[in-house]
């Protein structure tokens, strides 16, 4: 079994067992999520891989990590994430790419990611649940963070902490490739 299919079992298999520990009927969580109804019965049936977007839309409307969403398996107290093993949610070609470092359920998911952004290239976010908190530190190049429909620039060395309740996006404007890290905080589900 591939990496892939591993991942799309797991998901099927998660997103399955979150919507009936919530309560949450197929259309209960479409609803909650903007994701169809159709789209999750190919995801709980293993028949679709889901954008990464899609992915957060669920892991959001049921108030779980994306990291919970892919793997529910309860480990120790510790859990180290070795680098071969971050999960790798989307890349291009021109070698971009968004990595979940760790994850957690404390309090609401918390997680890690790890980004490379090339020149030119950008990623663009749905409005999170509010009260989701987005932390990030750029450790080279400069990202250009936009919150709500204004730009902001972040140079490397510098951190930035924002509402995600807002459409926001990530982009490179600049000549050399953006590297940062980021913590995203969701609240629980209600």
């Amino acid at each position: 079994m591939t990496d892939l299919d591993q991942l799309t079992q797991s998901l099927a298999r998660n997103l399955k067992r979150w919507r009936n520990e919530r309560g949450f009927t197929l259309d209960a969580l479409a609803a909650r999520s903007g994701v169809s109804r159709g789209m999750i019965i190919q995801i709980e049936q293993a028949r679709t891989n889901p954008s990464v977007g899609t992915t957060v839309k669920l892991a959001d409307a049921l108030g779980v990590s994306i990291t919970t969403l892919l793997d529910y398996e309860q480990g120790p107290r510790v859990t180290f994430v070795p680098p071969d093993q971050a999960v790798r949610m989307w890349s291009t070609e021109a070698g971009s790419y968004t990595a979940l470092l760790v994850g957690t359920e404390a309090d609401g998911p918390l997680e890690m990611w790890g980004w490379r952004l090339m020149p030119g290239e950008g990623s663009a976010s749905d409005p999170h649940p509010s009260g989701t908190v987005e932390l990030i530190h750029v450790t080279a190049g400069e990202l250009t963070l936009e919150v709500g429909g204004e730009a902001h620039t972040v140079p490397a060395g510098t951190s930035a902490a924002f509402e995600a309740n807002t459409p926001h996006a990530y982009r490179n404007e600049g000549e050399v490739p953006v590297e940062l890290t980021m913590a995203v905080s969701v609240p629980p589900a209600r």
